[in-house]
């Protein structure tokens, strides 16, 4: 299966602003890479600067790899308008989301030692503030596997979906008293659950598109977890509770905080979004989704 995913992001910027995006596609991709993810940094000129309207200038840029060991990119972008764009064609294997029933976690004096972060408190997920909370919940689920999925399926039907009430502070707790929210939401909430019972759990950017699945509405970038079992990590998603086909991998971090598409270190405006992924054929067309509206002529 083939995967093109792609994206034009834009801001308008009063000043001249660092910034850092991790808008690469994951480094572990490499080898199912076809063509592709190259990051277009690009400020747009306006009219009257000498310069047709609309001309793109590149915008000097370097690249590095966090501690995660996410591709990074920072650059100083210059103030007016700005563009990230991007897209790549990746070898996908066609199959949908692992189950892996008989999956089972290690004692945590056996885990690697760099997993053991992911058992602990951050940002968005106050592990040390569900400890009794996950036990009462549930502390009755055989280890492993059902364990984690049980978690994964309590937050999926507890949480109810809005884009509407997407804030940037918002933490696991807040998710769990308040019982909406978005994706990155729902995912915080699970892994915070998922981690008070000694099963690492890490934050996952990337895309995920309708293939193999009903059209859904205008593209997005998408959060989704993974848990440690069997010593290897193994999807979870607590938003979209179902064995989905064709995600693409950016990111990966504690939570959403190690693994934002972009961070502005000072005001920046975004001004246009469009995201989409989708199944293509060997000569590159896109193949339809049940459900998609036809294009309208004019």
């Amino acid at each position: 299966m083939l995967i093109q995913s792609e994206f034009d992001i834009q801001f308008r910027l009063s000043y001249p602003t660092a910034m850092v995006a991790l808008l690469h596609l994951h480094p572990s991709l490499e080898a199912d890479l076809q063509s592709g993810n190259h990051l277009y940094v690009e400020q747009i000129q306006e009219a009257g600067s000498g310069q047709t309207a609309g001309e793109p200038v590149l915008v000097p840029s370097t690249e590095y790899h966090d501690s995660f060991g996410n591709r990074c990119t920072r650059f100083v972008a210059p103030a007016g308008t700005l563009r990230l764009k991007a897209s790549a064609v990746t070898l996908d294997d066609g199959f949908p989301d692992q189950i892996a029933a008989d999956a089972q976690q290690a004692p945590v004096e056996d885990l690697p030692d760099e997993v053991l972060q992911f058992l602990l408190p951050s940002r968005y997920c106050e592990v040390d503030r569900f400890v009794a909370i996950a036990h009462d919940l549930f502390s009755w689920a055989s280890p492993g596997w059902s364990k984690a999925a049980a978690i994964r399926d309590w937050v999926h039907n507890k949480v109810a979906f809005n884009y509407q009430t997407a804030r940037p502070t918002k933490t696991a707790m807040d998710v769990y008293t308040e019982r909406i929210g978005v994706c990155r939401d729902f995912q915080h909430l699970a892994i915070t659950l998922t981690r008070c019972q000694n099963i690492p759990a890490r934050y996952v950017t990337g895309y995920l598109g309708d293939i193999n699945h009903p059209y859904s509405g205008a593209g997005d970038f998408s959060a989704w977890y993974e848990v440690f079992l069997d010593g290897r990590w193994m999807t979870m998603d607590a938003r979209h509770n179902d064995s989905r086909y064709g995600r693409v991998l950016m990111a990966t971090g504690r939570d959403a905080a190690d693994v934002a598409i972009t961070t502005s270190f000072g005001d920046a405006y975004l001004s246009h979004f469009y995201v989409d992924s989708f199944e293509v054929d060997e000569s590159g067309s896109k193949l339809p989704i049940p459900g998609m509206p036809a294009p309208v002529s004019s």
